[in-house]
């Protein structure tokens, strides 16, 4: 969705550097043609050097997790710290890959607003259509600010990535893992997964959000951030 999604973040930790890098071809930015999450987790290790950046704590919702894993793969001593949101370390079923080949055909052939349709009734949680419609509004617009090219790479790369167990289980840095309780895409049960597998790590439910916890619940999510930041990384 772009660095959009994390504008209610960017001032959350006074006297820290907030970064939030767009991947290969969103926000304008030139597709790669290798279309894997691994490629992606490159071209932000790329970014971070242009940047000067050298290590960092690495925050990742959904598909960002999952880039966070490949910087994990290739690069963990650039790692500081991680807050992991509504992501989870496997990969997909053959069902749900089915399911997002048809996914990437409608983003072609019909474009974002096609994808908008597909995913808001399913990423934002019940309580958040219920009672906070305009979350919907926020998320359309920011899948629609995307071509549909972009998309349909993004769930290409989605579709071929590995599992991620492995990865994490070496993880010893500053962990937050951090699930909205309505999530059904990246659930409860896979933050709890992966917060056994983290020695040390802190597990945060967000109550009443879905999949898409830092646009749903700012307030909590961004509580959570400073928790994880003060505690471990003295801010």
């Amino acid at each position: 969705m772009g660095v959009g999604m994390w504008r209610g973040q960017m001032d959350v930790a006074p006297g820290w550097r907030v970064f939030a890098p767009p991947l290969p071809g969103f926000n304008g930015r030139p597709l790669i043609e290798e279309r894997t999450i691994d490629a992606y987790a490159r071209d932000v290790l790329t970014t971070l050097d242009a940047e000067g950046i050298d290590r960092a704590v690495f925050c990742g919702l959904s598909m960002g997790g999952y880039v966070t894993f490949g910087i994990l793969r290739q690069a963990a001593h650039r790692v500081a710290g991680l807050i992991l949101a509504d992501t989870r370390t496997s990969s997909d079923t053959a069902e749900r890959n089915a399911a997002r080949r048809t996914s990437i055909e409608l983003a072609r052939r019909v474009g974002p607003s096609a994808i908008a349709d597909e995913m808001i009734p399913v990423i934002l949680g019940p309580t958040t259509h219920a009672r906070r419609p305009h979350v919907a509004a926020t998320v359309r617009a920011l899948i629609e600010s995307q071509s549909g090219e972009t998309i349909a790479a993004a769930i290409e790369a989605m579709i071929n990535r590995p599992d991620s167990a492995a990865t994490i289980a070496g993880v010893t840095v500053p962990t937050t893992i951090i699930v909205g309780d309505e999530d059904t895409i990246t659930t409860p049960a896979d933050a709890e997964q992966m917060h056994r597998a983290i020695h040390g790590s802190t597990l945060v439910r967000i109550p009443a959000t879905g999949h898409m916890s830092n646009l749903e619940a700012p307030e909590e999510f961004n509580a959570a951030l400073r928790q994880s930041l003060r505690n471990d990384f003295r801010l």
